[in-house]
C-alpha cells in the first residue's frame, strides 16, 4: 500500500507501505509505520565552499509513527496518530518533543466527517501537497520545497528565515481543533483553529486555516489559506504570517502533471513572496520514473525585489513496493547581488556566496 503524508520538514512527506500490529480488541487496530531516507549530497556553494556530505530525510523525512482506530459501529470511529521525526545519521529526534510532528485524537463518522484535536498539520500541506498539486511530492522532496534569497522574510522560529516559507512540507499547529467534511461529489472542505493559550487575549499565538479539494478521475484541484499570529513583544499579537495557495494536477496516461501557486506575507518584516511551479513525472514502467519541475519565486520591495528560478529533477527506481533508490539534482539561480539558497540547506549561513547554488544527490529510501 502506498500513501503520502506531509511532514517538513517539511514536508513534506511521502509514506509508502506500512506494518500492522493488531490491538487484540474487537473492532480496533494499532498500526506501526515509518520512513527512512539516507544518501550523499554534493552542494556546489554552501557558505562559499563546496561540500560533500551525508544527508538524510531528503526525498522523504525520516518518520516513525503510531496510529490507531476503534470501530464504534454505525459508521463511527475513534482515531489517533502520534508522529515522530528522527535523523538516520545521528539517531537523534528532530523537533522539540517525542511526537513533535503530529499528535492528535479524534472522532470520525462516514456521514458527518472527521474532528481531530491536538498537534496537526494545517491545510496548506493537507490540501495542496498531499493531493499531488506540489511537484515536490514526487520530484526532489525537501530540496524542491520553497526557499531562496529571501532571508529578510524573517519568519519566526525558522532556521533560515525563509525555509519552506509556504508550509507545504508540513508545519504542525499546536493545540488545534480541525474539522474535515465528508466528500460530496468529489469536493472536500475543512477548517482549523489553533488556540494560542494566552490569558486575556485569545488571538495571541493563534492560527486559522481553511482548505478545499476537488477530485474527479484524473483531474484534481485544491486551495488553502493559513494565518498564523505571533507575539512580537510584550505578548501583543502584533504580527502574522499569512499563506494562501491554489493548485491542480492531471494524469495523462503514464505522465503525472501538476501546477501550483503559493504566497507568504510576514507583517512584521513586511516581506512577501509569491511562487509559481510546474512539474511532471513520467512513469516508464511500474519501477522506473523520471520527474522534472520548474519554479519561479519573487519577493517584494522589502525583500529587495529578489527573485529566483529553480529546476529540480529526480530519477527513481523501485527495488520493491517499499524501497527505492534515486538520483536527484536541484539548481537555483537568483538575481545578481542576491544569495541563492535551496531548501534543505539548513545551516543559516549555508546560503551560496553568489547567485547560484546547485545540489546533486544519490540516496535510498524505504518504508516500514
Amino acid at each position: 500500500m502506498k500513501e503520502f503524508v506531509i511532514a517538513c520538514l517539511a514536508v513534506s512527506s511521502c509514506i509508502a507501505g506500512q506494518a500492522h500490529a493488531e490491538e487484540g480488541q474487537p473492532g480496533g487496530r494499532v498500526s506501526l509505520f515509518g520512513l527512512a531516507d539516507a544518501g550523499v549530497s554534493y552542494v556546489s556553494n554552501e557558505g562559499g565552499n563546496r561540500n560533500i556530505k551525508f544527508d538524510d530525510g531528503i526525498v522523504t523525512p525520516n518518520l516513525f509513527g503510531l496510529r490507531g482506530t476503534e470501530d464504534l459501529g454505525n459508521g463511527s470511529y475513534v482515531l489517533f496518530q502520534l508522529f515522530n521525526q528522527f535523523s538516520v545519521g545521528t539517531g537523534n529526534i528532530v523537533g522539540s518533543g517525542l511526537f513533535a510532528r503530529t499528535a492528535y485524537l479524534g472522532l470520525e463518522n462516514d456521514g458527518a466527517g472527521r474532528l481531530t484535536l491536538g498537534n496537526q498539520y494545517d491545510f496548506m500541506s493537507d490540501m495542496l501537497f498531499a493531493s499531488g498539486c506540489d511537484a515536490a511530492r514526487d520530484v526532489g522532496g525537501l530540496y524542491n520545497f520553497r526557499n531562496g534569497p529571501f532571508q529578510k522574510l524573517a519568519l519566526p522560529a525558522n532556521p533560515t528565515g525563509a525555509f519552506d516559507w509556504d508550509r507545504l512540507a508540513g508545519s504542525p499547529v499546536a493545540n488545534s481543533v480541525k474539522y474535515v467534511a465528508p466528500a460530496f461529489n468529489g469536493l472536500r472542505v475543512g477548517a482549523m483553529y489553533g488556540f494560542g493559550g494566552g490569558p486575556g487575549s485569545l488571538g495571541v499565538g493563534s492560527t486559522e486555516s481553511f482548505g478545499a479539494q476537488y477530485a474527479a478521475g484524473p483531474f484534481g484541484a485544491a486551495a488553502a489559506y493559513t494565518n498564523e499570529k505571533y507575539p512580537v513583544s510584550g505578548g501583543v499579537p502584533a504580527a502574522s504570517v499569512r499563506n494562501w495557495g491554489v493548485g491542480a494536477h492531471y494524469v495523462i496516461g503514464s505522465l503525472n502533471t501538476s501546477a501550483l501557486i503559493t504566497t507568504v506575507r510576514n507583517s512584521a518584516s513586511d516581506g512577501a513572496v509569491w511562487m509559481s511551479e510546474f512539474g511532471g513525472t513520467w512513469h516508464f514502467d511500474a519501477a522506473l520514473s523520471l520527474g522534472i519541475a520548474y519554479m519561479y519565486m519573487k519577493g517584494n520591495v522589502s525583500l529587495d525585489n529578489n527573485h529566483a528560478h529553480q529546476v529540480t529533477a529526480s530519477l527513481q527506481y523501485w527495488l520493491s513496493k517499499r524501497t527505492l533508490v534515486y538520483a536527484s539534482g536541484a539548481w537555483q539561480r537568483a538575481n545578481n547581488g542576491a544569495q541563492a539558497q535551496i531548501n534543505g540547506v539548513l545551516d543559516p549561513n549555508g546560503m551560496s556566496s553568489n547567485a547560484v547554488q546547485s545540489i546533486a544527490r544519490i540516496g535510498v529510501q524505504t518504508a516500514f
